[in-house]
């Protein structure tokens, strides 16, 4: 299943010549991130920080692969292609109009703090549910 997101490309996300600066995308993939775990998986990042917990970024591969310019809205998708014990890699595409834009492989992690320390826990079983709801088929 793929979460979908329309993402319009507004003045603050374009460089002078009026396309996409390439570090706001990867502002735009946490914006998508971040929704797909407060609408899909029922966790907001506010509700992670007040548990203790997050899920931080921890590899990021991207393909830039056709500019993006003011006004233009891009159809943006959200699979995941791995589901391991603590992580989950997304598939973040960008298309335009005319084709795909950006492809993203997104690497997050779930920590917690107990006892005063941060580090990778297991998924919560409602999480990793709704995360594999979410995988890839084959």
């Amino acid at each position: 299943m793929l979460y979908r997101r329309a993402f319009p490309i507004e003045f603050n996300h374009c460089d002078p010549a009026g396309i996409v600066f390439y570090p706001r995308y990867f502002e735009m993939t946490n914006h998508v991130c971040e929704n797909f775990f407060r609408e899909a998986v029922g966790v907001s990042y506010a509700e992670m920080m007040k548990q203790g917990a997050g899920v931080p970024t921890v590899r990021i591969e991207t393909d830039f692969r056709a500019p993006s310019r003011l006004g233009d809205v891009l159809d943006v998708t959200l699979e995941v292609v791995r589901l391991g014990a603590s992580s989950v890699t997304f598939e973040i595409i960008g298309n335009g109009a005319d084709g795909v834009r950006l492809v993203v492989l997104i690497t997050l992690v779930w920590v917690k703090e107990v006892e005063g320390t941060i580090a990778p826990r297991a998924w919560p079983e409602a999480m990793k549910a709704k995360l594999a709801g979410f995988l890839r088929a084959g």
